[in-house]
């Protein structure tokens, strides 16, 4: 993590109601390269990403974007800025077409000029852009929200269990791709594929219970024997 932070994070609380499920977050994201975030099912991943995104208000804690408070944006609002998210469920629009759910990605672009390089980081995706999104596998699936939001501009891409319910030869493409893409933006990823989050980050944060309960470079927190009591069930 040499480059300075693009995201900085400090003592985030959120929930949903009068339920808390973050405690007090704090975590940075560098310009370029990947942060992974782990935890067992219910740690608050998810939670954080959408507070992140703006779907969720912050209880308490300010989330800095090249240094600007945007807490208090919408999620229309921070897209502009910048930030990309591909949540775990409901990520793509299963009635219309794989090349209207890529248009819908072209907001920022009215040149649509973002397609091309999207159709060749996803070489599947350009075989099926007729095909109704609904229709494809688990994997399709994950590369076509993948790139829509790409295909947004982001500066910061969160993915939300990019892996999930994907096919193991499936999944490799999509970590090549991944990797690719951190070289080029910030990427926070939540991921349960532990062995691939640490190999594709370059630093890792451990939430328990909503709370940052381990953080490091990666191969750092891998070799943690803390780790796997944060993440057993």
């Amino acid at each position: 993590m040499s480059d300075a932070a693009l995201l900085e994070v400090d003592r985030l609380s959120a929930g949903y109601g009068h339920s808390q499920a973050l405690f007090g977050v704090s975590l940075k994201v560098p310009a370029r390269g990947a942060v992974a975030v782990l935890g067992r099912n219910g740690a608050g991943k998810s939670t954080l990403l959408k507070a992140l995104f703006g779907e969720l208000p912050p209880m308490a804690g300010a989330i800095r974007l090249d240094g600007a408070a945007i807490e208090g944006e919408s999620a229309e609002r921070r897209v502009r800025r910048g930030i990309g998210y591909v949540p775990q469920e409901h990520a793509i629009f299963a009635k219309l077409s794989v090349r209207e759910n890529l248009l819908l990605g072209c907001v920022r672009q009215p040149d649509r000029s973002g397609m091309d390089y999207v159709l060749d980081f996803f070489p599947k995706l350009a075989q099926r852009l007729a095909q109704t999104a609904g229709t494809l596998s688990g994997g399709e699936r994950k590369m076509l929200a993948i790139g829509r939001a790409v295909l947004g501009r982001p500066r910061l891409l969160m993915l939300d269990e990019p892996t999930e319910g994907v096919w193991v030869g499936v999944i490799e493409e999509i970590a090549d791709r991944l990797k690719q893409l951190s070289k080029e933006m910030a990427v926070i990823l939540v991921e349960q594929h532990i062995e691939l989050a640490l190999e594709l980050a370059q630093h890792a944060y451990v939430i328990d219970r909503g709370h940052v309960a381990l953080e490091g470079p990666a191969m750092t927190v891998k070799g943690d024997p803390q780790l796997m009591r944060h993440l057993a069930p």
